[in-house]
């Protein structure tokens, strides 16, 4: 019987099952996706964000405990277990050096990309060459990796991981599970029932983009919510950006994000501010605007700039509609022009010092909301072990999107995903080991060796 079974194949669970390996468990990591989809959303990630009280490596300056946790406080509006998301933020501090040690490479970040090189540790080419550094580890280690192998359902004695099932019908048992098989954003019928249907009538889900892979259903959050297991987290909470409505369905990732947000003035399709655009700077803010967008008539906006925004921002994949007058503009794009123009003069009017002028030409850029992971998840405590009316399992753990709530009750700032994936995933990999090696002592088998 395999000491370990990691389920999932995205950050969180390769760190699990790399944890696990060097405890000296042998180790099972079952992927549902093929081999070319692997890695999650994880494949999709750039960064991870780092506590540091002096500059490091690729940090400068110094990012330390007390600002990170009010930057998290402040986005996710107190909608944090402070405990758990100070023990993500000292994680987060020295984990860089493991991640070294299974061939991740940090590069500073590219110029105009984010402008944070204090809080954030860029991955040299980005998730896909992380989650591929994590495989190769794991595979030199003698981690075993199955593809295309999604579970069904969990086999629970009590509250005992005993087996899981697989879709095609197969039973694997272990001595410990760790679960960190994602969210439930790519399950569409699932969000349209957490979002429900809007005062217009409308359904809001299905005008939602999913930014990441089409492989997290949500099919073990599910089971293990009806199997009893403590949950967290509202369901339509999420990471949720304004992504370029032309995207595709699926995988987008991060070039169909807008980043322009805050440098012009985003309207609905009834050419009508609805926010702030510039409320707080991009990275601790940006995640706000899918979940903006989607409450708005038809889950459309336009996010609007003049030619001196140009350059000054991480260039779309598509390009925006072009116009040398407002006017005209609005007219391209549908919106009327009257209502449009008084929008935009209104906005200029509002400057506090001077006046503005803006220089054509003017840009307009489609978006809609893009749903990267939801935070509806399981419960857990600094052990990682999924809890059963409070007591916590003794050899089930959970890690990554699957847990993430316990962190983001709402909102989102750069890089924090990856932080709570790699905190969790590590101490999740360790517990199962541990775990693991307990039940091998208390093993039927061993009583008997015992005895001879």
């Amino acid at each position: 019987m395999i000491d370990v079974l990691v389920v999932g194949g995205g950050n969180a669970a390769l760190c699990a099952a790399l944890m696990a390996r060097e405890a000296g468990a042998s180790v099972l990591l079952l992927e549902a996706s093929p081999k070319e989809w692997r890695g999650g959303n994880s494949q999709h990630t750039r960064n991870l964000r780092c506590m540091h009280d002096a500059p490091q490596d690729v940090l400068i300056d110094a990012y330390p405990e007390e600002e990170y946790w009010q930057d998290l406080l402040k986005v996710t509006g107190g909608l944090t277990d402070e405990h758990l998301a100070r023990l993500v933020i000292r994680a987060s501090s020295n984990c860089r050096d493991w991640m070294r040690s299974h061939g991740v490479h940090f590069q500073p970040p590219l110029s105009g990309a984010l402008h944070v090189a204090r809080t954030n540790a860029f991955f040299m080419g980005g998730g896909k060459a992380l989650v591929n550094a994590y495989f190769r580890s794991a595979e030199r280690l003698g981690v075993q990796i199955r593809y295309d192998t999604p579970v069904a359902s969990v086999e629970l004695d009590g509250d005992r991981f005993v087996a899981v099932r697989t879709e095609a019908g197969e039973r694997i048992e272990a001595k410990s599970c760790v679960l960190a098989s994602g969210g439930f954003e790519s399950n569409r019928e699932w969000l349209r029932e957490a979002w429900g249907q809007n005062e217009r009538g409308e359904w809001p889900a299905d005008n939602f983009l999913i930014r990441g892979t089409r492989f997290n259903q949500g099919v073990l959050l599910k089971y293990m919510i009806a199997a009893g297991a403590d949950s967290i987290g509202d369901p339509s909470q999420g990471h949720m950006v304004a992504i370029d409505a032309r995207a595709p369905l699926y995988d987008g990732g991060i070039c169909t994000r807008i980043d322009c947000v805050s440098l012009g003035v985003v309207v609905n399709r009834e050419a009508q501010r609805f926010y702030d655009e510039g409320e707080d700077f991009w990275p601790k803010r940006y995640a706000i605007w899918g979940r903006l967008v989607a409450q708005q008539p038809g889950q459309i906006a336009w996010s609007i700039i003049d030619q001196k925004a140009v350059g000054r921002f991480m260039p779309p994949v598509f390009t925006g509609t072009q116009a040398n007058s407002l006017g005209e503009l609005a007219r391209k794009i549908g919106l009327d022009e009257a209502t449009f123009v008084r929008t935009v003069q209104d906005y200029n009017a509002a400057c506090r010092v001077g006046r503005f002028d803006h220089t054509a030409p003017f840009y307009a850029y489609p978006v809609r909301p893009g749903i990267t992971f939801t935070y509806l998840g399981l419960k857990v405590d600094e052990t990682a072990a999924v809890r059963f009316g409070g007591r916590p399992s003794p050899n089930l753990c959970v890690a990554g999107e699957m847990m993430a709530g316990n962190v983001l009750g709402k909102g989102y700032t750069a890089g924090v995903g990856m932080s709570i994936g790699t905190a969790f995933g590590r101490i999740a990999g360790t517990q199962a080991a541990r775990a693991a090696k307990t039940t091998s002592k208390n093993s039927p088998e061993t009583a008997l060796a015992a005895a001879h």
